[in-house]
């Protein structure tokens, strides 16, 4: 059985392109490289589409962490490098990789939610084809439902133990603001997964720990390294944890891999 799982993963892994882990914080360049068909170039100061629109980068200088929650620019997005592939351990102190989203890069990547944009972009994906077999809303800018679409197939050769975290999900997209900052979330995008809640733990829930979280995960390897390896960031290697969350962030790995 073990070699039959091993084999189904490793098929599943040539269906799509994979991300390389990043080893350090990954510079504008990295938004060019993970977005190519939005994305022209960058240079130190400016982000420019390939409609010949642009976007300004922000500053590299450090800012608190409050603000760049709040309003973060390109620079602040990329601030934190994402740990991926490193062992699941309780994050640093606002330690936070891929919270920090700047709303005007993803509304012109994505569409605004809030117009009406994302929905037409939505396509389904199938969710564990044999396990549970039942169709999710994923956008296909980007490739973000394609990624998806591995990913789920990946993760159904788990053994029964892991893919019963997994479904049903709590939800993909859903157009709405964050509850603690007021900022739309990924999943304003229709780039987000929450897997099935009755496995999962957030901060957010623990009244009496909000201002120092208390780590708590049961949510195992496995499943977080089959995310990781095709762009996904996890909200469980956030210092204010959320281990449900699974969102399309291909610009925080170093490079898409070849395939």
């Amino acid at each position: 059985m073990r070699r039959l799982i091993a084999a189904l993963l490793a098929c599943a892994a040539w269906a799509a392109p994979t991300v390389a882990p990043a080893a350090a914080q990954t510079g504008p360049q990295a938004l060019a490289d993970a977005y190519p068909d939005a994305v022209a170039r960058v240079d130190a100061k400016t982000l420019y589409w390939r409609d010949g629109t642009h976007l300004p980068l922000g500053s590299p200088a450090p800012r608190d962490f409050a603000t760049m929650l709040r309003d973060a620019s390109l620079y602040d997005q990329l601030r934190l490098p994402y740990p991926a592939g490193a062992p699941l351990a309780p994050p640093a102190i606002d330690d936070d990789p891929g919270r920090f989203r700047d709303s005007a890069f993803f509304d012109r990547l994505y569409g605004d939610c809030r117009r009406g944009e994302v929905a037409p972009h939505l396509v389904p994906v199938v969710w564990l084809p044999r396990t549970w077999g039942r169709t999710v809303r994923f956008t296909a800018i980007a490739g973000a439902a394609r990624a998806l679409a591995t990913v789920s197939r990946a993760l159904d050769a788990l053994p029964t133990a892991e893919t019963r975290m997994l479904y049903p999900p709590a939800g993909t997209y859903v157009c709405r603001a964050v509850a603690d900052t007021g900022r739309r979330s990924m999943h304003g995008w229709g780039a987000a997964i929450d897997i099935n809640t009755r496995f999962a733990d957030s901060w957010y829930w623990h009244p009496d720990q909000r201002d120092t979280p208390v780590w708590h995960n049961v949510i195992p390897a496995d499943i977080v390294s089959i995310f990781e390896a095709h762009g996904f960031v996890w909200g469980g290697r956030w210092y204010h944890y959320d281990t449900m969350h699974f969102e399309y962030r291909p610009e925080l790995f170093a490079h898409p891999a070849t395939d």
